[in-house]
């Protein structure tokens, strides 16, 4: 079977990385790797003649990125160009000086003309990778939609084609000071999502299994 090539990223000259060119990345993974990881998206476009940029949640399945939300959003209509950008902040850069102040992050920027999604396999699984997206598990253990709910929620796809990802790693950008005899302290914190708790809904007996797809603190 032919090995078939995605196509590198930053293909075009509004999605290719400007500042820092260094932080650009190439490898389409990464890209996926960023959208998977990310709880949140922000979907930016014009509605009405206004700019607008708005949370709301993600998912991926191979080269399109899928968003979700009340079939009445105007910002769901599609057939209009967006941008969609994703941010995981991975450490906040303690540095020397003001100046170089940071933080290590990894960041995908998807730019493209947004498509309402009509067909209604494509609007189910779109449906299940965003359970899938936030809570691993429950696309299986949870009851899909009714017609009602399907007919209630909009999907717009976003095809991967062109986006970039840009990632700073490493420590604070000053450590020429040193050398000039400036020793205070510089470094990274480190930052990362976890599981703070999980608590049982209400409605049910306080000692109703969790399951075990459920995620638990470390």
């Amino acid at each position: 079977m032919e090995r078939v090539t995605a196509p590198p990223l930053s293909p075009t000259d509004r999605s290719r990385v400007r500042r820092h060119r260094d932080r650009q990345r190439d490898d389409r993974a990464e890209l996926h790797a960023v959208l998977d990881e990310a709880l949140v998206a922000h979907l930016g476009l014009v509605v009405d003649g206004e700019p607008a940029v708005l949370p709301t949640l993600h998912a991926r399945i191979g080269e399109t990125l899928y968003l979700h939300g009340s079939s009445g959003a105007a910002s769901l209509r599609g057939g209009e160009p967006v941008c969609v950008t994703v941010t995981l902040v991975d450490g906040l850069v303690y540095a020397r000086r003001w100046f170089t102040h940071s933080a290590n992050y990894r960041s995908a920027v998807v730019r493209g003309q947004a498509r309402r999604v009509t067909d209604p396999d494509e609007h189910l699984a779109a449906l299940r990778a965003f359970v899938a997206q936030i809570a691993p598990g429950q696309e299986d253990y949870a009851e899909p939609p009714t017609r009602k709910e399907l007919a209630a929620t909009a999907v717009i796809a976003l095809d991967l084609t062109e986006a970039s990802v840009k990632a700073r790693t490493g420590g604070p950008g000053d450590g020429d000071a040193v050398a000039a005899g400036d020793h205070r302290w510089a470094g990274v914190v480190a930052l990362e999502t976890r599981v703070a708790g999980v608590t049982t809904c209400p409605a049910l007996p306080a000692d109703t299994p969790v399951p075990a797809h459920v995620p638990r603190t470390a």
